[in-house]
C-alpha cells in the first residue's frame, strides 16, 4: 500500500507539487443515486416540480459544482476541464442513478472533479425535491475508473 500524498516529510498537509509532471490526458469517472418514494422519482419524470426541470438543473448543477471543485476541497489543485459530462439514468421505480465523466489535459487527475460533481448533482435533486420527500437517500458514490498520467488506466471492481 501507498503513502498518503498530501502529507510532508513533518507530517503537515500540502498541497501535492504537481510541476514536473507531463501533461497527458485524464479522465474519470463517478457513480451515486439517490432513493426516493415511487411518487417523488413520478414527479420528476412528469416535469411537475415545483422548482422546474430537476434532472436539467442537476446537470448544471453538477457541471458547476466540478468547476469549483478546488474551492470546496482544499489541497485539490484548480484544474482547466475539457469536457464534463452528466448522465442520469432511471434505475427503477425508486432512484435515479448519476455518472459523471470528466475530462482534462493537465499534470493532475480529475477524480474529484468527478466525484464532486456527482455529489452535487444528488445533492440538488434532494434539493429540488424535499418539500415532498425529506427521506430521500443519496448512496454509493464512488470512483468508477480513471485514466491518465504516470499511474495509467484503474477501473473499480464491480
Amino acid at each position: 500500500m501507498g503513502q498518503f500524498t498530501h502529507f510532508n516529510a513533518a507530517g503537515q498537509a500540502h498541497m501535492v507539487d504537481v510541476g514536473d509532471k507531463s501533461e497527458t490526458r485524464r479522465i474519470a469517472r463517478a457513480a451515486g443515486s439517490i432513493r426516493m418514494q415511487p411518487q417523488t422519482l413520478a414527479l420528476i419524470l412528469q416535469g411537475d416540480a415545483k422548482k422546474g426541470d430537476v434532472l436539467g438543473i442537476a446537470r448544471i448543477a453538477a457541471i458547476q459544482g466540478s468547476k469549483r471543485t478546488s474551492e470546496l476541497i482544499p489541497l485539490c489543485h484548480p484544474i482547466a476541464l475539457t469536457k464534463v459530462g452528466v448522465e442520469f439514468e432511471i434505475a427503477g421505480p425508486d432512484t435515479i442513478h448519476c455518472t459523471v465523466t470528466a475530462e482534462t489535459v493537465g499534470r493532475t487527475g480529475v477524480e474529484m472533479e468527478a466525484l464532486t460533481a456527482t455529489s452535487v448533482a444528488l445533492l440538488t435533486i434532494y434539493d429540488m425535491c424535499k418539500a415532498v420527500d425529506r427521506g430521500m437517500t443519496i448512496t454509493d458514490v464512488r470512483l468508477l475508473e480513471k485514466q491518465g498520467g504516470k499511474s495509467g488506466h484503474w477501473l473499480a471492481e464491480k
